[in-house]
């Protein structure tokens, strides 16, 4: 098997169960899934979905950084809306944490996400 590691960052919101919050493979980091969790005290950021997602951003963020890289090294990104009349507002905001090239993207409406949250994003960062 090849080089696998466990990332972890304090400054993202610590894993609330049975997973981590990346694992790099070779040049290979794939996140876990970011709900709108304020770090320091892991309680649900407040506010409106906007503020969710830009709390989101910031988490996968954290990540990506203690793995050795940036949101612009993210090729793949998985987004799980519980509402998608929300969709122009996600891009809005992503438009603040990622310049072109975008990463290839799936925007997927589900019924629920933890603790309520009304955004939660993964993806696969290549560095």
């Amino acid at each position: 098997m090849p080089n696998k590691a466990i990332i972890h960052s304090d400054n993202a919101p610590k894993a609330i169960g049975t997973y981590s919050q990346a694992v790099k493979v070779s040049n290979t980091v794939y996140l876990s899934g970011q709900i709108p969790l304020i770090p320091d005290t892991m309680e649900m950021i407040e506010g409106d979905f906007e503020a969710q997602a830009e709390q989101v951003f910031i988490n996968l963020s954290a990540v990506c950084e203690a793995a050795g890289g940036t949101l612009q090294n993210i090729v793949k990104l998985n987004l799980f809306l519980t509402d998608l009349s929300h969709f122009p507002t996600v891009n809005e905001v992503m438009s603040r944490y990622f310049k072109e090239p975008y990463p290839a993207r799936a925007a997927i409406g589900v019924k629920e996400l933890p603790k309520g949250a009304l955004v939660e994003a993964d993806g696969i960062m290549v560095i």
